[in-house]
């Protein structure tokens, strides 16, 4: 298989369909199991074209076309299916294929070069339910505002092509074609170009452990199941196998091609931890390898993110000192030690947190299970990260996964006091990490967000109805929407509206505030867990974080769990100055200075108060 490579030494896609410009559309295939396939025109007119095969791959080129034709493959003469690179599929999963140029679009962020992962605060957000009209282009609308709150990355949930219209996302089945129904690949560039010219760099969430489940051709044309090993989705894909090397060019291409095509800044990598790969060099670590080869040749910051719950730090060490080679990864632990301390919740997995020993342990070290036991999992579990840089981990106290999942689609915000959420808001923001925001969380959204889908195989809806109904029969009684209902997805669009109302207001006056602040102070931002210390009281359910930074300044962030008054010991901690206060609206304000012999701060309800010397 010939290197992807341009004569100026830049990657460049070398499957699928390309315009050539001397004219005309060339195709490439690699189907190394398959006999004979044909390129089969649909639009602008029918043509049929046998493809020359070497090796395994099959080429061909047709002059009468150009970007905009309709095509699919003949595969032995028999079955027409889309091309498993196809950049584009307008009529959904099961139609045929459309050549798009990719250097089509005319960019307008020439001089964007992104931004450190230290500077990352990331807002994840699902396309169809972020905005009424649920498209790429109503997006753009939403970016100053973003900005204007302090975000500094958006991270878009996976945008490859699924069944129908409505989708979470992973149930993607052709990595390289963007969504139809969103707008495709060219509303997706200017969505991409809006955001670097406002400032924003843009994840692309991406899925390389699993395919969904309707739609996959890609078995017809390559040996993409392993055979030996089972994931959460079923059979894994073959990335240390016979022909696995195909199959591990197809999702590293699909890599470069959002950097190279789409200027994406960073990617975050689903579930890597059902990445079944045992051969001597790793999918990530070669994946890795090349990804920041790219990116550097282009002169770009650009990142790998992963979510894993193998709390192996191997994930995000280097692939030169034996790692896998991520920039960042999700960090679950601290999710779900705020989530315990705050609400004494232990089903399930959080049976393996114990709130604030554990929160203390994800702030100032990562990983909570360093080779520790696991009653969850009944094994010991997890490697230390205690060495490695805050700037390798992202925080949060929402995601897609955690409030559809773990709270059947409601938000924190309506159990939470406002006090409460202030305090975790504050808790995330000020931990010596990279903090992340799910969609509305920052006005303290009221609608939910549950699981949708719009299978058009109707065994399989009715198996995912079924299914989720008796995973989640717990929840039952709170009010179950079968993922398949328009009501699933109509449910879980944000209502806007809410941010003119009162409450809604203070909470995003506050999130801006903070990270305001957290901008403007090094001792906030500097990503540094060996400057940082925490103290707690579990029966009380208080926590402090100090967080220092060379240049002397530093900051101590007082928070409150309890709906009760506590008096708060803070030591010796020399002048301070409050700073920013975040509580119920009738509670009172904790002392404006903490001078020298001062030993505590007294918070009357849930709150935070953050006091800062050398201001």
């Amino acid at each position: 298989m010939p290197p992807n490579k341009q004569s100026d030494g830049l990657w460049r896609l070398e499957f699928g369909a390309r315009p050539v410009p001397s004219g005309g559309v060339e195709f490439r295939v690699w189907a190394p199991l398959v006999k004979e396939i044909a390129v089969k025109l649909k639009s602008p007119s029918e043509i049929i074209r046998p493809m020359d095969c070497s090796d395994g791959v099959f080429t061909t080129a047709i002059k009468e076309i150009g970007a905009g034709a309709d095509y699919v493959y003949v595969i032995d003469g028999k079955k027409e299916r889309p091309d498993p690179v196809s950049r584009f599929q307008p009529e959904g999963v099961h139609g045929p294929s459309r050549v798009v140029d990719p250097d089509g679009f005319k960019w307008n962020d020439v001089g964007w070069k992104g931004i450190a992962l230290e500077d990352y605060v990331i807002y994840e957000f699902h396309i169809g339910t972020f905005t009424a009209a649920g498209t790429f282009a109503s997006v753009i609308e939403k970016l100053g505002y973003l900005r204007d709150s302090g975000i500094t990355a958006i991270e878009i949930m996976p945008v490859a092509q699924f069944p129908g219209s409505r989708n979470w996302g992973y149930d993607g089945v052709y990595p390289y074609a963007v969504q139809s129904s969103y707008g495709g690949p060219e509303e997706l560039k200017r969505l991409i170009d809006a955001a670097h010219r406002a400032g924003l760099a843009v994840i692309m969430d991406v899925v390389y452990n699993h395919l969904g489940p309707e739609g996959n051709y890609l078995p017809e044309f390559m040996p993409c199941f392993s055979g030996k090993y089972k994931s959460p989705w079923g059979e894994a894909l073959n990335y240390d196998g016979p022909y696995s090397y195909g199959m591990r060019r197809y999702m590293i291409d699909n890599s470069l091609c959002w950097l190279s095509e789409y200027h994406i800044d960073a990617l975050r990598l689903d579930a890597v931890h059902s990445i079944l790969d045992f051969g001597a060099k790793h999918l990530l670590a070669e994946l890795s390898e090349k990804f920041h080869d790219e990116a550097k040749k282009l002169g770009r910051k650009a990142y790998l993110i992963a979510e894993s719950d193998l709390d192996d730090v191997r994930v995000i060490t280097s692939v030169a000192n034996g790692g896998w080679g991520m920039d960042a990864q999700w960090n679950d632990a601290f999710h779900h030690a705020v989530h315990t301390a705050i609400t004494g919740d232990h089903h399930g997995y959080f049976l393996d947190y114990a709130g604030l020993p554990d929160l203390r342990k994800a702030i100032v070290e990562g990983y909570v299970y360093d080779w520790r036991f696991s009653k969850f999992r009944k094994r010991f579990h997890g490697s230390s990260s205690k060495e490695r840089p805050g700037s390798q981990f992202v925080v949060f106290t929402q995601n897609h996964d955690q409030v559809a999942n773990a709270l059947a689609g409601k938000r924190p915000a309506t159990s939470h006091s406002i006090g409460v959420e202030k305090a975790a808001a504050a808790l995330m923001i000020c931990a010596p990490n990279l903090p992340m925001f799910f969609m509305g969380q920052e006005y303290g959204a009221s609608t939910i967000f549950t699981y949708f889908t719009d299978f058009q195989d109707r065994d399989l809806a009715n198996a995912v109805s079924e299914g989720r109904k008796k995973e989640y029969e717990g929840f039952l009684d709170e009010g179950f929407i079968d993922p398949q209902s328009q009501e699933a997805f109509d449910s879980s669009k944000l209502d806007w509206r809410e941010v003119e109302q009162p409450r809604h207001q203070e909470l995003l006056k506050f999130h801006r505030e903070l990270l305001a602040l957290r901008k403007r102070h090094k001792c906030l931002s500097n990503c540094r867990k060996d400057l940082t210390s925490v103290e707690f009281n579990q029966a009380e359910r208080w926590i402090t974080i100090e967080r220092r930074d060379d240049s002397g300044e530093r900051a101590l962030i007082v928070c409150n769990l309890d709906n009760q008054r506590v008096e708060i010991p803070i030591g010796e901690s020399g002048a301070l100055k409050l700073v920013l206060f975040g509580g119920e609206g009738d509670a009172q304000t904790p002392a404006a200075q903490i001078e020298s012999h001062h030993r505590s701060v007294t918070l009357d309800r849930a709150g935070v108060a953050i006091y800062l010397a050398n201001v």
